[in-house]
């Protein structure tokens, strides 16, 4: 740009004023009565100075400038405070700009989500973080410009909402877009997550991909997709297994994303990703890191986790911006009102003996260390806690294998059939399972059913041809599960989140239902102060 751009001054100009006159200009000597001036890029830069700060200075001396003149400054000052935005596969967004922008972006710096690279001569931004930094630096006077295509709507897709959305389903949708597009929902298991992220495809309209836990939640989507849309199924492509295809819209899963992640990371302006809660595990987060995707939600039932770890999923995603808790939703009849329901169980002699010769081994080994402790000694390399852990993995087994849970189970199952119930009873082990389920005389649902089985089965269950299905954690999420009303909870992780998780199969609506989910649990073992922790907390969403 052609920048020879002089003005003068007409007046007596005191010591101040032209030496603030010489931070963006240089003295060309005195005419005619009058100071001569050109303006000094190189200045302008150096002393960090913004188009305010030139212009009330030469307006407060009486500055003259020609048409000519005038028209150049106005052209430099709007290259000058122009930001370009540019993709960066692998790495998020570069930001250029002639302004100095190291002052504005130190707060960004400081976190770790924005760093200088010489060799991109630019800033790098995280792709998590580039809504943020876009806010601010236009709340600094800077235009953007982004030349990703994935900021700014250029690239919308005709996808339009065909369905009526709950009260809460809408309202969680505009927390979403208040929150400039990013954030996690959470809503109870069966409360409709699903169609949420659907809506706000449809508010944004741009490039999106979904990430899911499952290959069922992968059929799921697609299925409410082209029932509550007008897509059509050549607009949305599977990214799994043999097909993948990219479309405007593209549903994967975790383990594909993760895999596939530098071919799919500058495809999509919106994330979504379901059962949000596993994108903190180690290789998981990359997903998050190398999508470029700016607008970002995250749908859970649960996505508090244990281990502390939903911090960093807030900071990928955005923080939660809407959630309803389970009563709210059971007060309006969007879900079915439920109990829960404790059965203890004495363990026989012979298992009580063994449990306790286990765990007095256990407590040896762990010396007082938590489990959480127990885990990352024993990733160090510590034997002793390796082995500490593996005994309580047996005493877990001893306890959910006992003789006493299976035969409470069974005559729970048999009196809730006389009432005409529709059972799941979950399982922790396989093994257990198929014990039960061979007892029972029951369907078994676990990680090695092939789909089209696991189809059948639950179509069985939804039009009543199976009362009872046994379900390993393959039924804790990623499966549409039909009109149970009452669950069985013969063995679990003690997680919270599973047993939200399990009690949101159950909670579908119908006429007069009430949903029940049994826990039977082991007197004077682990299980009885795992539910003693529950009932004395605020377990529920």
């Amino acid at each position: 740009m052609d920048i020879d751009i002089e003005f003068k001054v007409c007046r007596w100009l005191d010591e101040t004023e032209f030496r603030d006159l010489l931070k963006f200009a240089d003295y060309k000597g005195r005419t005619a009565g009058c100071s001569l001036f050109r303006f000094s890029p190189v200045k302008y830069r150096r002393n960090k100075l913004w188009k305010e700060d030139v212009l009330e200075l030469l307006e407060r001396v009486g500055a003259e400038l020609d048409e000519d003149a005038k028209a150049k400054l106005e052209a430099f000052f709007e290259e000058e405070q122009t930001v370009y935005i540019y993709a960066a596969k692998g790495l998020g967004y570069i930001i250029r700009s002639q302004a100095y922008l190291a002052d504005m972006l130190q707060e960004f710096r400081e976190k770790g989500d924005v760093y200088y690279s010489k060799e991109h001569k630019g800033f790098i931004v995280k792709p998590y973080a580039i809504i943020d930094v876009i806010k601010k630096l236009k709340l600094g006077g800077l235009k953007i410009v982004d030349k990703s295509n994935l900021i700014d709507k250029r690239n919308a897709i005709n996808v339009e909402l065909k369905i009526t959305l709950r009260d809460y389903q809408e309202e969680a949708v505009e927390a979403w877009i208040t929150h400039d597009g990013r954030g996690v929902i959470a809503l109870p298991t069966g409360a409709g997550k699903t169609y949420v992220g659907i809506a706000a495809i449809a508010r944004l309209k741009l490039p999106t991909l979904i990430v899911v836990y499952t290959k069922e939640q992968l059929y799921q989507w697609l299925e409410k997709l082209l029932e509550a849309t007008n897509l059509t199924r050549s607009s949305i492509g599977l990214y799994y297994s043999e097909e993948k295809r990219i479309a405007p819209i593209t549903i994967t899963t975790y383990q594909t994303a993760y895999r596939h992640a530098e071919i799919l990371s500058d495809k999509f302006s919106l994330l979504i990703v379901d059962e949000v809660h596993h994108l903190p595990a180690d290789k998981f987060r990359l997903i998050a890191l190398k999508l470029l995707a700016p607008y970002r939600m995250g749908l859970s039932a649960t996505p508090y986790r244990e281990d502390g770890r939903h911090e960093e999923l807030f900071k990928l995603m955005g923080g939660i911006v809407y959630f309803k808790m389970l009563q709210e939703l059971q007060d309006k009849g969007y879900i079915a009102p439920y109990r829960i329901i404790p059965v203890f169980v004495t363990l026989k002699p012979s298992e009580a003996v063994e449990y306790q010769k286990l765990r007095r081994e256990y407590q040896e080994l762990a010396g007082g260390r938590s489990v959480e402790e127990l885990l990352r000694d024993s990733a160090a390399g510590d034997e002793t806690a390796k082995k500490a852990l593996s005994i309580l993995n047996s005493m877990k087994k001893l306890v959910a294998h006992s003789e006493a849970k299976i035969e409470a189970a069974k005559r729970i199952v048999e009196e809730e059939l006389a009432k005409g119930s529709k059972i799941i009873v979950f399982t922790q082990y396989l093994t257990q399972a198929e014990i039960v389920a061979r007892k029972l005389g029951a369907p078994l649902l676990s990680g090695s059913t092939p789909r089209e089985r696991r189809r059948l089965i639950l179509e069985g269950f939804k039009k009543g041809y199976y009362r009872v299905i046994v379900m390993t954690t393959v039924g804790d999420e990623g499966i549409d599960i039909p009109d149970a009303d009452v669950g069985i909870i013969l063995s679990g992780s003690g997680s919270r989140r599973q047993f939200i998780q399990r009690l949101g199969r159950l909670l579908r609506p119908k006429p007069g239902k009430e949903a029940k989910l049994y826990e039977i649990i082991a007197k004077n073992t682990f299980e009885e102060r795992h539910y003693r922790r529950f009932i004395n907390a605020d377990i529920l969403l």
